[in-house]
Order: structure tokens, then C-alpha cells, then sequence
């Protein structure tokens, strides 16, 4: 099995945060996101899923969730990223 995973780079983070709608929910730094991101990838493969990094580009997120009606949440993200070859 295959799963795309988001990656946000640093030099976006803070534009990042401004513009999620559960900015409560995400890690204040960058670094601490990161830190967990990297967990998660290893924990991933380590159960035999092949995951792949998606860089998001903020522009087209945003697109994607003012052309669908959708907050932007972690739920969207994850379908935004899902939906990336």
C-alpha cells in the first residue's frame, strides 16, 4: 500500500499557519512539526506502507479548499495531499 504524506516547507511555515482554520490543533514551529512529521513517515514504512512526501503548495491548497467549500483543516489537507500522484 502507498500513502501520500503533506510536507510543508520552513520558509512557509508562518504563511501556513495563517491561513489553517484549526491553527490551535498544529505545532507552533516548524521544527517541532518536522520533528513529528519524521515520526510518522518511520511509523508508516515501518508497517510496510510505502509514503510518499507531498510538498503543498499553499496557492493551490487554498484553491482547493475555497473551489470545494472547505475549511482548511487537517481532514482537507489530508485529502488534498491524497488526491496528488
Amino acid at each position: 500500500m502507498e500513502v501520500n504524506l503533506a510536507y510543508y516547507r520552513k520558509k512557509d511555515w508562518k504563511k501556513f499557519l495563517s491561513m489553517i482554520d484549526d491553527r490551535e490543533s498544529m505545532f507552533d514551529t516548524w521544527k517541532e512539526w518536522h520533528k513529528s512529521y519524521l515520526m510518522a513517515k518511520k511509523q508508516l514504512s515501518n508497517k510496510g506502507l510505502k509514503v510518499y512526501d507531498v510538498e503543498v503548495d499553499l496557492v493551490k491548497l487554498d484553491h482547493y479548499c475555497r473551489e470545494n467549500g472547505l475549511k482548511n483543516i487537517g481532514k482537507t489537507r489530508s485529502q488534498f495531499v491524497s488526491n496528488k500522484t
